[in-house]
């Protein structure tokens, strides 16, 4: 089997694949106005994912992560699932989404196929949670939460964007959540998109301030497995649960780098705040395209940079998450 390495000696063995652009929330962060349809061609339909998957299962991919917007608002995502957990050398499904509607739909999803599960979950107060979502849906998420850590998931994870002055004074309630669940909460730091500008210059807070907390607090900074995602995982020997920090402004974040994306209309992008993206959609309308899907997807990685520009102020082709899947 082929495997994707860059000039730099990253391997590559973790794909985030965008389902949809479309979102339910109106994150603050994210999408404070809602999500709002552009009239551009579709998203990718099912027998282009598949095509997609066996491509980069072919170089090597292992783990594969179904992002959106929110992927959930699609119709056809446990085919999806299926498809996806069904290729050949596919060993890890998990979905990143808001989990709205988890307590409906998360049996079928772990009986299609799905590995692993991500929650955005920025808060435990569930009038903050109406506030920063637009939605009044704290209970279900919560509740849909509780139902997977019953389904035998290899991990349950939350993830919450860290703003200050407005969810940075709640690492003692998160402690208490963690004290007898085995769910691993990511606290992400905010980052500077297209759009948010004004937004992160009031909000950023620098993660290395929360790992200080961590430390005085005795959890250990634990080994990193090589398919995992860029956070730095904590443990406490009194607690069940975890705490992973992603702090995309620290310094050598970008050395570690294990993931490529694709977008929900089939671009490939290097880097999430990188400023170009490479077509594959024409090659995935026939199983005739195949050797030069892969030919394409293993040659433009060459393209890939040491790092992001973010603390240049660049933020590339990213004019807010919900538009790659973060």
């Amino acid at each position: 089997m082929a495997s994707l390495v860059d000039r730099f000696g990253r391997s590559f063995p973790y794909l985030r694949l965008s389902l949809t652009e479309a979102c339910n929330y109106r994150c603050s962060y994210c999408l404070p106005d809602g999500y709002h349809p552009d009239g551009r061609p579709t998203f990718l339909v099912l027998e282009e994912i598949q095509r997609l998957v066996r491509a980069f299962a072919a170089l090597g991919m292992s783990k594969i992560r179904l992002t959106g917007g929110e992927p959930s608002v699609r119709k056809d995502l446990v085919p999806i699932i299926a498809a996806v957990s069904a290729v050949p050398g596919v060993r890890k499904v998990a979905i990143t989404t808001n989990g709205t509607l988890l307590p409906r739909h998360i049996r079928a999803w772990r009986e299609a196929g799905l590995t692993a599960l991500n929650v955005s979950l920025d808060t435990l107060d569930p009038e903050r949670f109406r506030t920063f979502t637009g939605h009044d849906r704290f209970a279900e998420v919560t509740e849909g939460v509780e139902m997977a850590l019953g389904l035998g998931f290899d991990s349950v994870k939350l993830n919450a964007v860290l703003l200050r002055g407005r969810n940075d004074d709640e690492l003692p309630a998160w402690f208490d959540y963690l004290r007898e669940r085995d769910v691993a909460i990511r606290f992400i730091e905010l980052m500077r998109t297209g759009d948010n500008r004004e937004f992160f210059e009031r909000h950023h807070l620098r993660a290395d301030a929360l790992e200080e907390q961590l430390v005085e607090a005795g959890w250990r900074l634990r080994a990193r497995a090589p398919d995992a995602g860029p956070a730095r995982e904590y443990s406490h020997p009194g607690y069940r649960g975890r705490i992973g920090v992603i702090a995309p402004y620290s310094k050598d974040f970008c050395a570690g780098c294990n993931r490529l994306r694709v977008t929900a209309r089939g671009d490939l992008r290097l880097c999430l705040f990188g400023d170009f993206g490479i077509g594959l959609r024409e090659l995935l309308q026939s199983d005739d395209d195949f050797d030069a899907l892969v030919a394409r997807i293993s040659t433009q990685l060459g393209l890939k940079a040491a790092g992001h520009g973010l603390h240049q102020g660049e933020t590339g082709l990213t004019p807010h998450l919900a538009s790659i899947g973060g």
